[in-house]
């Protein structure tokens, strides 16, 4: 009887052994084994002030006709001298764009009155010498655009200011997030993640802080370009 279960305990051993190499274990997903990482995470802001280097002006004619052929020409009469006088002023071509043009037939609730044909078109002006803000808007003034607007002002080109400001957000990201692990005794380690933005803002923000309008006086002012960085640091 001892021999027999002796036996049966030999056959299941080399059973084991034979299961060991024939199974395909380098098939079979073990999973991974992950520490959780001891991570800090802060947000990095930087801002500057700086002068706005281009103003737009948007001027606009409306014509309002019995016929529409009427108005159509009246209109392309009025925005052509427009056109020619900006390019006279210093406006290179580039520098002026058609926005809109519509044309429609306005319906009379008086029946005694006939329907009218409304015909618009507006023209985009940028102006890239500020010294010249003042005199562009009174020449639009006396011109024969009945529908003016701006200046808007604005930055044209953030690249270098912008390089700047990432680099600042990150200094200042780094300096809140050592200040908070040195609180707890532990030591900044590196960087783990970096999101551009907090809150939902992703971009530069542009906020005009002065501008004219008619016969006053016109300031370019200047615009706040700021950057944010949420970093993710690990600290030990």
């Amino acid at each position: 009887m001892k021999k027999h279960t002796e036996n049966k305990g030999v056959v299941v051993l080399i059973l084991i052994i034979i299961a060991a190499f024939a199974l395909p274990w380098k098939n079979i997903n073990w999973g991974k084994i992950k520490f959780q990482e001891e991570t800090v995470v802060v947000t990095g802001e930087s801002e500057t002030k700086q002068v706005n280097e281009v103003a737009s002006f948007s001027a606009g004619v409306n014509v309002i006709k019995e016929k529409k052929e009427e108005a159509v020409d009246e209109v392309n009469k009025k925005v052509k001298e427009l056109v020619s006088s900006v390019k006279d002023f210093g406006i290179a071509e580039g520098d002026i764009q058609t926005q809109s043009v519509n044309v429609y037939e306005q319906q009379e609730t008086d029946k005694s009155k006939k329907n009218q044909w409304v015909v618009n078109s507006t023209v985009e002006i940028t102006l890239r010498d500020m010294s010249k803000a003042n005199a562009l808007m009174d020449l639009l003034n006396k011109s024969g655009a009945n529908n003016i607007y701006g200046p808007s002002f604005r930055i044209e080109n953030t690249t270098d200011t912008e390089k700047t400001l990432y680099e600042s957000a990150m200094a200042d990201a780094k300096e809140r997030a050592e200040l908070i692990v040195s609180l707890s005794g532990r030591k900044l380690g590196k960087v783990i993640n970096v999101v551009e933005g907090s809150s939902g803002n992703y971009s530069p923000i542009y906020k005009a802080l002065s501008s004219g309008m008619g016969g006053a006086e016109l300031s370019p002012g200047t615009s706040t370009i700021s950057k944010t960085l949420t970093v993710t640091f690990e600290f030990k």
